[in-house]
């Protein structure tokens, strides 16, 4: 028996000693945060290839590629007001090779706006950081009798709910620019919602709607060769490409804002080791002379934050829309 015991003793140490010898390589084995990144990056954007969230995706993606030593390639994934892209990146790995690049439309408003949304800006998503504000804008055909956002006012008022003004799609940025616009003054007026921005630009710059709700990059040509006038900024502080254009407080609407948020996101779950590896990279990206400029060009100010700060803005932003978007009772299928 004492053979035996011994036998068994033998083995036993025998275990420990190997289990010895080969847990120093587990422990000693890199998480996949510890290299990240070891391949391409996807970053999807839920619109098509050409418009502004695509525009500043790209600007994102050349300079993310050279801070992280690793490609970033845009993947447009259209469809559904961005419901399409939008539902199919919630889905993806958390493992930091798949982002989003989302904006207020697509992350703030869509939630409230649609039925089965399928999302939600809170619980699906892993916040990186801010890139770029964008603001709305108060547009006018050159004609228009009125310099001022009070103008606009008592233009509306004189008509009797015979005054248009033009946006964007029901449920987009512009459109509920208008909507609150009407709240803010109490104006009667019909807002005309077209399917795109380029029909709407077209339809302005053709006396067709004496003003309009709207970005500003599908307008800053026409304003420059001024077939169009900017009456105000719906920004806290005056646009950068425009410092002659008035915030709309300045014009005589203190309050009234209406700005469009650009950030960088990961799907929930997302080690936060790789989540500060990305915000630092991307904080380091846009405070480049490079990007702000580009930036610029696109029709935004740059704009960073921590990915708590950036957490933050998506739950205000959520809030303020979402909170329109109910009491005007706007639903979509």
């Amino acid at each position: 028996m004492r053979s035996g015991l011994r036998a068994a003793a033998i083995a036993a140490a025998r275990v420990i000693i190997v289990a010895g010898a080969v847990a120093p390589f587990f422990i000693s084995a890199p998480a996949p945060a510890d290299n990240y990144p070891a391949r391409t990056i996807a970053l999807v954007v839920p619109y098509p290839p050409g418009g502004g969230v695509d525009a500043m995706a790209r600007v994102v993606a050349d300079k993310l590629s050279g801070a992280l030593g690793q490609q970033v390639v845009v993947d447009n994934r259209a469809g559904a007001s961005g419901l399409t892209g939008t539902r199919s990146f919630i889905k993806s790995p958390p493992d930091g090779y798949t982002l989003f690049l989302g904006h207020t439309g697509s992350i703030c408003i869509n939630p409230s706006l649609y039925r089965n949304a399928g999302f939600d800006p809170r619980r699906d998503f892993a916040p990186v950081g801010l890139v770029a504000s964008m603001p709305v804008a108060l547009l006018a055909h050159p004609s228009f009798p009125g310099t001022t956002v009070r103008d606009v006012v008592t233009v509306a008022n004189r008509q009797a709910g015979g005054f248009n003004i033009g946006t964007s799609a029901v449920g987009t940025g512009s459109y509920l620019s208008a909507e609150l616009f009407k709240a803010a003054t109490g104006i009667e007026a019909v807002i005309i919602p077209y399917k795109g921005t380029a029909q709407l630009m077209n339809d302005l710059v053709g006396n067709q709607v004496p003003v309009a709700f709207g970005v500003l990059p599908p307008a800053l040509g026409n304003l420059q060769a001024g077939t169009l006038r900017a009456i105000a900024v719906l920004s806290p502080t005056r646009f950068s490409l425009l410092p002659q254009v008035p915030t709309a407080a300045e014009s005589g609407l203190p309050g009234f804002e209406s700005v469009l948020h650009y950030g960088l996101l990961a799907p929930v779950g997302t080690p936060r080791t790789i989540i500060e590896r990305l915000n630092a990279a991307l904080r380091g990206s846009v405070e480049t002379a490079e990007v702000k400029e580009r930036i610029a060009a696109e029709g935004g100010d740059p704009l960073t934050s921590t990915p708590d700060e950036y957490a933050n803005d998506i739950d205000s932003q959520e809030a303020k829309w979402g909170t329109l978007v109910r009491k005007l009772n706007l639903k979509v299928e």
